[in-house]
């Protein structure tokens, strides 16, 4: 990569990640705090820390010392096993959200609860894909969903649910369950966001009928990395030959797979499927 194009690189991940922690830090003094919601991960234990603290002795700990230090963990992990450039984004992430947390007035937009829950879920979901799709991470829970994800290979989300799951039943024993439950709402319409926004652990599998295979299948590996099957088959309209390349590739890469095979094939017919499940070696880039 040309040095200015890496240097243009790192300019928009810094203003990325400054922004989605900006954004983070004004939707939990804005909605979470005001509806007394639990987010997900790291910060939701913080702030789980931070109110048990307040309510037992009547001591406000700054979010900023305790998201810290419970980041310290996972951190560690990302420097060790993930990638140490994208650990530092994160790192930057991680204390410019701590410290605008503390820094910025809560304000109240609205207190209807239901509405809090679910706009500030979307906020949330939007503020984390910002994040990671620009070579980052929030922080605690994603570095170790990651790292179960792509070195161990896996499934995370029982564990990250499960983790979620005591925090919010803490949270119910002291604070009341109806805190809990519309946690629980804010937390589905967070994720929900997430899965749309950012999609590099999600795969698409791709049916393409070419009269060139071998362009195609070239291209989808020079753009992807990715291997194909060239399947031999016939047209039932015209009885001619036709071969049918499957691939499955990268949701988050897709689109620049289809425009690179429409340039080798113009007339390629493509379906796009979106993969449910996959099972066995699949290529996924390691995060630098």
């Amino acid at each position: 990569m040309p040095e200015n194009q890496k240097r243009s690189r790192t300019v928009l991940t810094v203003f990325a990640v400054t922004f989605a922690a900006f954004l983070l830090a004004v939707n939990k003094n804005t909605f979470v705090d005001t509806a007394g919601l639990y987010p997900g991960g790291v910060s939701g234990l913080s702030i789980l820390i931070q109110r048990l603290f307040d309510t037992a002795f009547h001591i406000m700990l700054p979010f900023s010392v305790i998201n810290l230090l419970l980041n310290a963990v996972p951190v560690y992990i990302g420097f060790r096993y993930i990638g140490k450039k994208f650990t530092l984004y994160s790192c930057l992430m991680i204390v410019l959200n701590s410290i605008f947390t503390d820094l910025l007035p809560q304000h109240i937009i609205t207190e209807d609860i239901l509405l809090i829950s679910i706009f500030g879920g979307i906020i949330q979901g939007a503020a984390i894909a910002m994040c990671l799709n620009a070579g980052a991470t929030s922080g605690g829970t994603d570095f170790i969903s990651i790292f179960l994800s792509e070195r161990r290979g896996v499934d995370s989300f029982p564990i990250i649910l499960a983790y979620d799951a005591v925090i919010l039943c803490i949270a119910g024993l002291f604070f009341g369950w109806d805190k809990a439950l519309y946690s629980i709402i804010f937390q589905f319409a967070s994720t929900g966001i997430l899965r749309m926004l950012y999609k590099k652990f999600q795969q698409s599998t791709l049916f393409i009928v070419t009269t060139k295979p071998h362009e195609v299948c070239s291209a989808i590996y020079e753009i992807s990395q990715h291997g194909a099957t060239i399947l031999e088959g016939e047209g039932s309209y015209g009885h001619c030959e036709r071969n049918v390349v499957y691939s499955v590739v990268s949701a988050a890469e897709s689109k620049k797979v289809i425009r690179v095979v429409r340039n080798a094939d113009p007339e390629a017919f493509i379906n796009e499927i979106k993969t449910q499940k996959l099972s066995g070696r699949f290529y996924q880039p390691k995060e630098s």
